[in-house]
């Protein structure tokens, strides 16, 4: 299965550890806005299911995990791919890899559990994020 989903990151000067690298625990952030990107590109996300409104669906994160390949530094271009391999029925994962000029520099996988915010549990997947990611992955 192929990425077909790609967005650009910045590197900002707080990312950067005293290596020279970027830090292990920002990867998780560069997952996050590649995450959110996808959400607003994919499902048409409204702000609502983004920004921790008090009422309605959302996405909560169940599991990380980052397998680091290579460093990333101050002034590399970084893209991070995203996909969402396959849908559960309250949950569903999706695969990251961040990506410099010079090949791949980690990968990753989120768990995400789709979220009642107004019970506080989980939810089965709304049927229109289920179908727009069907048909974007081809699932």
């Amino acid at each position: 299965m192929s990425f077909e989903y790609t967005t650009e990151v910045e590197v900002r000067y707080a990312d950067i550890d005293t290596y020279g690298h970027v830090n292990n625990a920002t990867y998780a952030t560069y997952f996050e806005e590649a995450r959110i990107d996808y959400l607003y590109d994919v499902i048409d996300a409204d702000e609502a299911l983004l920004s921790g409104s008090e009422s309605g669906t959302g996405i909560v994160i169940a599991n990380l995990e980052v397998d680091f390949v290579q460093p990333v530094k101050i002034n590399d271009s970084v893209a991070v791919a995203v996909r969402v391999p396959r849908l559960g029925q309250k949950s569903f994962p999706f695969e990251y890899e961040v990506r410099t000029e010079d090949g791949v520099a980690a990968t990753g996988e989120t768990t995400v559990v789709t979220y009642d915010r107004d019970t506080e549990s989980s939810r089965p997947i709304p049927e229109d994020w289920r179908d727009a990611i069907t048909q974007f992955e081809g699932l």
